[in-house]
């Protein structure tokens, strides 16, 4: 079966004891569409506001997760599926004494494209027994070395159902509304995502005072400009890591001026150091 080139068929798999009764396993699929798989067993960590590239496909199996999404406190009661949209910040912490079990997969634009993002900021919660089972499927599949095929189809469903649930409707007609200066903000951040930005530099290419671009941004997306950057970078390093790249080569590559600064703001995203992350290579 032909498949595309740009996916790595490398799976890095590994269970870690973090903590007592915690665990963390993660691993990239040689499935088109499938970013990362994660799976996490947390029972303090909460995660600070931050942002994903990928799409994040949650369910939570013990427990329960609450979390903040558009400044909107949302949560994962009963069976629901949580989709987590892309470049939109949010945070997670326990919302039980005994912590969550959760798996996750990180879906890529391919299989929900940015017409989605609203309706997902909207509605990030569906509760939805039969996508449900397909996503605990999904994460069987993905398991199993030799049932790629399955996971490619059984993610053509989950793919086609989001829609579904998320049909955007039609775009209303006239110009669109000038985006406004924290997405001016956001584009440069994003475009210099390695080198960095001084915030003086940044405010003389968007002609606008520092402290207005700060809170225009922090107003906009809900995180401070220094946070949206170093969750990115974060995200950019665990990719990295999966790709079987060692920690202090990671650091550099994704931005991060050693392997401290690496390890202390993986650590504070993530919950465990970066070399924990991928022990098993």
């Amino acid at each position: 079966m032909l498949r595309d080139s740009r996916v790595h068929a490398v799976r890095v798999l590994y269970v870690l004891s973090v903590k007592p009764r915690q665990e963390i396993s993660a691993w990239r699929p040689p499935v088109a569409g499938v970013v990362e798989v994660f799976h996490a067993h947390f029972i303090e960590h909460a995660y600070p506001m931050h942002v994903h590239d990928a799409w994040t496909l949650l369910i939570v199996d013990d427990g329960a997760v609450r979390y903040d999404l558009d400044r909107h406190e949302r949560g994962t009661p009963g069976d629901t599926v949580s989709l987590l949209p892309p470049q939109v910040p949010h945070n997670g912490s326990p919302a039980t004494a005994h912590g969550f079990r959760k798996r996750v997969l990180y879906l890529d634009m391919t299989q929900l494209d940015e017409s989605f993002i609203g309706p997902a900021v909207d509605g990030p919660d569906l509760a939805d027994p039969v996508l449900r089972r397909r996503v605990g499927q999904l994460h069987t599949a993905l398991a199993n070395r030799g049932d790629e095929f399955e996971a490619e189809s059984r993610l053509a469903f989950i793919s086609e159902r989001l829609r579904e649930r998320l049909r955007p409707g039609p775009a209303p007609g006239g110009t669109e509304p000038a985006r406004g200066i924290a997405h001016d903000l956001r584009d440069l951040l994003d475009g210099r995502l390695l080198e960095g930005v001084a915030l003086a530099e940044a405010a003389r290419l968007l002609h606008a005072h520092p402290t207005h671009l700060v809170r225009a941004f922090s107003s906009a997306f809900g995180i401070a400009p220094h946070q949206y950057v170093m969750s990115r970078r974060v995200d950019l390093a665990r990719r990295l890591l999966l790709d079987g790249r060692p920690p202090g080569a990671v650091a550099t590559a994704a931005g991060f001026y050693d392997q401290s600064h690496l390890s202390r703001h993986f650590r504070r995203v993530v919950g465990i150091a970066p070399g924990r992350y991928a022990r098993s290579r």
